[in-house]
């Protein structure tokens, strides 16, 4: 079996230190990005912090583009694509890293708060691919925004600081489980189960003597953000676990996180954009939203704003036309940057040894995702793999390739299919990760550094 090498043990004490820097500052990305709303927010912040500007000014002020310019294109805030305009324009295509920066979670429904025997609830549907019953009996916390008729949007940030409150979904106890326990594990918790405690002190309502813990609650909500409990009708607030990402391991090797699929791809993406200063291609980095539900909607990748990002850009750089945007499209190469199942002894059965990922041997590339044959998938051109693999070989990227377990098991998407229908080449490399879509989620250190220099080495040379 061809095995790749662990790439800690390649490592100068240099690069260690390097990777340790890399780390810090993923953890802190992912602790400021809980949404794709706080993705989007903190990646324009760094952003204009690298010299970025917004390409919605450049196109309002008439200006042009030439080499060297960096812009970004910010889609409803839950989306982002960002450009550094290459030495030859957009000859030639561009290289393009792209992610998505949705995570599997709860939302809140249109009418969630109620009261039910003196507790307080927010019922939520869950968004992506979960197992209900690992939402349960968990410190959550609330993140997102309120709407309000007069035009103003209000943040929502609730369990995150110390001094918060958390809430969360209670499950049944031991003692009384004999029926819970006999169920299949999609049903043990059902979803219309995954209902929010988020209060239960009763206040007085009038002078007979009535009390309410919605009431309470709503006060609460009115005092501290001006929010009235129609105003839910306009929120899009998502429940997600309270707490930070924290070092995984006695040896610190790994980091625990909530929403690492795919963030831990997200970063790196941005990492390598932001080194790069005057590339020969132009460089993209795509951060798409509804991936988890199929890429559907304005956000997703499906929708049309980075075609029309390209579009308005080919414009400053005074070569637009329909012909000449289908030619960069078509000729553009792409790294489809999306997480794999890393290998888990404890569940090596759906495993395929041969062709699994594993923690520590760093980026994990996938020719073709998709479910049992290959239904969904994009399945890369054998050629444009094998310039990757001297690309990186040359650069001492470690690398490996993988499937996301065995064939009959099930399998996953990406984005990376509906990038092909430009006519683009694209493959999926990304990070493994264990425990994928569980509340919390476990990757490698050095799979999330060996991704930044390989993100790093497409941009500069495919």
């Amino acid at each position: 079996m061809l095995e790749r090498k662990n790439a800690w043990t390649t490592y100068t004490p240099e690069q260690l230190a390097e990777l340790e820097d890399v780390a810090k500052r993923y953890r802190a990305f992912l602790d400021g990005g809980k949404t794709e709303r706080e993705c989007v927010a903190q990646t324009v912040r760094m952003a204009r912090e690298n010299g970025f500007v917004d390409l919605a000014q450049v196109v309002a002020s008439g200006d042009a583009l030439k080499p060297g310019d960096k812009v970004y294109a910010n889609c409803m805030g839950k989306a982002i694509c960002l450009f550094v305009i290459g030495q030859n324009g957009m000859n030639g295509g561009m290289n393009i890293v792209g992610a998505h920066i949705d995570s599997p979670r709860m939302d809140l429904k249109p009418n969630p708060l109620y009261e039910d025997s003196d507790l307080a609830y927010l019922d939520t549907h869950y968004y992506g691919g979960i197992k209900k019953y690992q939402w349960v009996a968990l410190p959550l916390a609330l993140h997102g925004v309120v709407a309000k008729k007069d035009g103003s949007v209000v943040t929502v940030v609730i369990g995150e600081d110390d001094n918060d409150p958390v809430v969360g979904v209670s499950d049944l106890l031991i003692h009384l489980s004999a029926d819970q326990l006999g169920k299949k594990g999609a049903v043990v918790i059902e979803g219309e189960q995954l209902d929010v405690i988020v209060g239960g002190k009763p206040v007085p309502t009038d002078e007979e003597g009535k009390s309410s813990v919605k009431d309470g609650i709503l006060t609460i909500l009115k005092e501290k953000y001006g929010i009235e409990e129609e105003d839910f009708l306009s929120a899009e607030i998502e429940v997600v676990p309270a707490g930070k990402a924290r070092d995984f391991g006695l040896d610190r090797s790994m980091i625990l996180g909530y929403g690492q699929d795919d963030r831990v791809c997200a970063f790196p993406a941005l990492e390598a954009l932001f080194a790069m200063r005057s590339p020969e291609k132009t460089c993209c980095c795509i951060l798409s939203d509804k991936e988890e539900i199929g890429s559907v909607g304005a956000t997703g990748m499906e929708a049309h704003y980075f075609e029309n990002a390209v579009a308005e850009i080919l414009n400053c750089l005074g070569a637009y036309s329909e012909l000449a945007l289908r030619r960069v499209l078509a000729s553009s190469r792409m790294l489809s940057c999306d997480v794999d199942a890393g290998f888990d002894p404890n569940f090596a059965g759906v495993f395929e040894k041969k062709n699994a990922a594993y923690l520590g041997r760093g980026v994990c590339f996938c020719k073709y995702t998709g479910s049992r044959g290959k239904s969904g998938s994009n399945d890369a051109n054998a050629e444009y793999i094998a310039r990757l693999r001297a690309m990186l070989d040359q650069a001492q990227v470690c690398y490996q390739f993988s499937e996301l377990g065995k064939v009959d098991q099930g399998g996953g998407g990406t984005i990376a299919y509906i990038c092909a229908l430009y006519g683009m080449e694209v493959i999926d490399g990304g990070v493994p990760v264990l425990s994928m879509h569980a509340p919390w989620e476990i990757t490698s250190k050095a799979d999330v550094y060996e991704s930044v220099r390989c993100y790093k080495t497409f941009m500069q040379n495919a």
